[in-house]
């Protein structure tokens, strides 16, 4: 069977967007590759065509989520008159806690590679221009550290909301660090 000449990139790029969704879901320990291949109607053996190894798919993986991140941080960016709280609000809500696999990969991804010793440059350069985007609206003399503080408190907010059992706890986790931190930026 011929398969056009366009087959190998658009599956690479299936594989890519299905272990980003589930890097970001589930981990990446979790993820095991045969399963992976297998939700996408391909081979295990297949895999290696595509990649070297696990780690060169986590850093493809990680690198599409932050490029999906980008853009929809963008799109919220240009919507709104108050970009920070309007992205502190969508950063902390509900929906971005219930759906993991399709938000910020820092919550989860960036605990377990750090964990492991595998820290990525792409996890760098997502910290580092989401600190510019925080700093670049914040205005003021200490933006540099305040986005720092931002930042952290959003991301361990998020991450301890979606680790506890109870859902009380979790909502209160997140609205009151989501209310906390925008009435910071409007002090600023």
């Amino acid at each position: 069977m011929r398969y056009s000449e366009d087959h190998k990139a658009k599956t690479h790029q299936r594989i890519i967007e299905e272990a980003a969704l589930r890097f970001r879901r589930d981990g990446v320990g979790a993820t095991g590759l045969q399963p992976l291949m297998k939700a996408l109607g391909l081979t295990h053996g297949g895999f290696y065509a595509h990649f070297k190894s696990k780690d060169d798919l986590v850093e493809n993986a990680l690198r599409h989520a932050v490029e999906e991140l980008s853009r929809s941080t963008e799109a919220l960016a240009k919507d709104a008159e108050a970009p920070l709280p309007r992205f502190i609000a969508s950063y902390l809500s509900s929906a971005h806690r219930a759906n993991p696999g399709a938000g910020c990969p820092l919550p989860t991804m960036s605990a377990e590679l750090g964990q492991r010793g595998e820290a990525s440059e792409t996890t760098d350069a997502l910290v580092r221009d989401r600190l510019a985007l925080i700093e670049d609206n914040l205005g003021g003399d200490d933006a540099a550290e305040q986005s720092v503080l931002l930042l952290s408190s959003m991301v361990g907010a998020l991450l301890l909301s979606r680790s506890v059992k109870d859902p009380e706890l979790s909502d209160r986790l997140l609205k009151t660090t989501r209310r906390l931190l925008i009435e910071q930026t409007q002090e600023q």
